[in-house]
């Protein structure tokens, strides 16, 4: 799915760079009035091909607008086309969420471990580690190269470092060994818990 996306971005993106590319190269040339020899190019009837040559002319910006279909069209297409604007755009912070993981089983047929479940081990052992309030973990990536993000809310009391470095060498052993993974990288972001101050009196 992440790389469908990207490829998609990738081609997305080169069209409307090619176009606009393409678009901007011609009117820059209509617009210097440079010698005929560089028009022979250009289509029949290419409506930039002189400095004072328009995209549409009035006739054509007006010969619609007295019908009445004509503006419930335009603001329908338009709102369509934000639509799929605004759809694309999210779907770029969208973090695909991980369904199952492929685990080795030692026949050649291989087994599926559901992503869910380790990550509510994961979160569990995450959160049973001195100092860690609470914990978020989602795996991501593809099913035979995980990746796990995980969000730790870390107690007043709680060292970094020493939660680190357990979760690395406990937690995060735990879930690479019995997926029979060789490797299970993993981004670690820390916050700290918001107490009310203590008063003393």
């Amino acid at each position: 799915m992440r790389r469908t996306r990207r490829t998609a971005n990738r081609v997305l993106l080169g069209l409307i760079g090619v176009v606009l590319f393409g678009t901007g190269g011609l009117v820059l040339l209509g617009g210097l009035d440079l010698p005929a020899a560089w028009h022979l190019g250009l289509p029949a009837g290419w409506p930039w091909s002189r400095p004072g040559d328009v995209l549409l002319s009035a006739y054509q910006r007006t010969r619609w607008t007295g019908q009445g279909w004509w503006w419930p069209v335009v603001i329908a297409a338009l709102a369509v086309l934000v639509l799929l604007l605004l759809w694309w755009l999210l779907a770029q912070f969208r973090r695909h969420r991980l369904g199952e993981i492929l685990v080795d089983s030692g026949d050649g047929e291989g087994a599926e471990l559901r992503g869910r479940a380790l990550e509510a081990v994961l979160t569990a052992e995450t959160e049973a580690l001195d100092g860690v309030d609470r914990a978020a973990v989602r795996l991501t990536g593809r099913r035979t190269e995980p990746r796990v993000r995980a969000v730790l809310a870390l107690a007043p009391h709680a060292d970094p470092g020493n939660v680190l470095g357990r979760l690395s060498g406990e937690s995060m052993t735990h879930a690479r060994r019995s997926a029979g993974l060789d490797r299970l990288p993993a981004e670690i972001r820390l916050r700290e818990v918001k107490h009310r101050p203590e008063r003393v009196t």
